[in-house]
């Protein structure tokens, strides 16, 4: 595919190397040569340097022949006039950053798409979301809902007392079908586990298993779930707003900001359960005397990826059980691993799960890049005569770095294995690993 990406900020950056490792041809545009260049020195990607709201500009980048446009500059009405303007002058599909949640609401979809955008994401949106859902479910790192909430994929580190801690998985097989193990991250590797795998203490695993089920797994991880009713956030950004306001009101909220113009903005908006404290989130004496060791969860979402892991790793060290940090830094998320935080927020994975969508020519919905792993998971619903549809699962010769978790069929959700012939029209949760796109369209189209 080709595909035309403006705004070489983070997530541009990002989207660009990464779908560059997917063999599409990648054209990035932004304004600053300089950094364009820096870009260009460290990737296979095509640059050019111009405004994406100039006719001209977009013209001479290739856009007439994008199959995909993509704006992901700092400014929204960048990205929604050049998404316009790209749709308008022959690019096949457009997607845009915005900050504004009312654009997301289905009734406003048609009117979007008229205009020529075809698909739109709100990272700092999406991040709140997942963070509420770790604050409900604190045993897990990761927790992702698919099917409409009838299917779970549930992610946790194993502790040296779970009772499946040196068990083969072919030792893990249960009479009532009750989860699946989909995949295993141990150290810098994930591997789709066959029955020969063992699993051994401070593994990350991840589950696939039915709503009804969530209950049996806190135990056979070796972990105890509890209520966070008392939270304190480092740093008063847009994802720590969006949070609050995803959370119930009967919640005990302290957030610590260090800029006294942001504080005094947060007073204003903030709910009556959150009291705000101009000071560094990293202060221990100030920490101690606001009752970190009473805290259910530390919360550190500044803009500062090492601020927020150390910030983290004090607050583990004064008995915090959940720590959720935003590393924006790549490369600092397997440090942030290494230290046992608990949920990691990245918002150029969050922005890469949306587009995964649009490049997949398969029918794929609900796609999430995992931050630990470098996998993802999504449903991909199988069409009449796809190879998928003609074998068991266990006879289809699989790729090693796909596997199936569950499915919804006719309503209904079930969990599956080597003995169950997927139908068409089933929605399945695929569990891949990145570079697998290609495979998943030779199994379902």
């Amino acid at each position: 595919m080709k595909i035309l990406i403006a705004g070489a900020g983070a997530v541009g950056t990002h989207l660009a190397r990464l779908l560059g490792q997917e063999d599409h041809e990648i054209t990035l545009m932004d304004a600053d040569k300089e950094r364009l260049a820096l870009v260009r020195d460290n990737t296979d990607v095509l640059t050019n340097i111009g405004n994406c709201t100039s006719l001209k500009d977009l013209t001479e980048a290739g856009v007439a022949n994008a199959d995909l446009y993509i704006g992901v500059t700092p400014e929204e009405s960048k990205n929604i006039t050049s998404c316009m303007l790209a749709a308008n002058l022959g690019a096949k599909k457009t997607l845009a950053r915005i900050d504004n949640y009312e654009y997301l609401l289905p009734k406003n979809t048609e009117f979007f798409e008229k205009l020529g955008i075809h698909s739109m994401i709100y990272p700092e949106l999406s991040a709140a979301r997942e963070i509420a859902m770790a604050l409900r479910t604190p045993w897990t790192r990761f927790w992702w809902e698919l099917c409409n909430g009838t299917v779970i994929l549930v992610g946790a580190k194993v502790r040296e007392n779970a009772p499946i801690v040196n068990k083969y998985l072919h030792e893990l097989l249960q009479e009532s079908k009750q989860f699946h193990l989909v995949a295993i991250k141990r150290g810098t590797h994930t591997l789709i586990p066959k029955g020969s795998d063992q699993i051994l203490s401070n593994d990350i695993l991840y589950f696939t298993t039915l709503r009804k089920h969530v209950h049996i797994l806190p135990d056979i991880l070796g972990k105890k779930s509890f209520e966070t009713k008392r939270i304190i956030f480092m740093g008063g950004s847009r994802i720590t707003m969006r949070t609050i306001q995803q959370l119930p009101q009967n919640i005990n909220i302290k957030i610590i900001e260090q800029d006294r113009e942001r504080a005094e903005r947060l007073v204003e908006i903030a709910p009556p359960n959150v009291t705000v404290f101009v000071e560094d989130g990293r202060n221990v004496e100030f920490l101690l005397r606001e009752g970190i060791a009473e805290a259910d969860a530390f919360l550190a979402l500044t803009d500062n990826s090492e601020a927020n892991i150390l910030g983290c790793m004090m607050a583990k060290q004064y008995g915090v059980k959940k720590t959720v940090a935003e590393v924006e830094n790549i490369d600092y998320i397997s440090m942030a691993e290494r230290f046992d935080i608990g949920t990691v927020i990245n918002k150029k994975l969050i922005s890469a799960s949306k587009i995964y969508e649009l490049l997949l020519k398969a029918d794929a919905s609900n796609i999430k890049s995992l931050t630990f792993a470098d996998a993802n998971v999504g449903e991909v619903i199988a069409k009449p005569n796809s190879r998928v549809t003609k074998k068991l699962i266990k006879n289809l010769d699989l790729p090693s770095d796909i596997t199936f978790g569950a499915l919804i069929r006719n309503g209904e959700p079930m969990l599956i294995d080597g003995d169950t012939l997927i139908e068409p029209y089933d929605q399945v949760v695929v569990f891949f690993l990145n570079k697998s796109l290609k495979s998943i369209e030779r199994l379902f189209n």
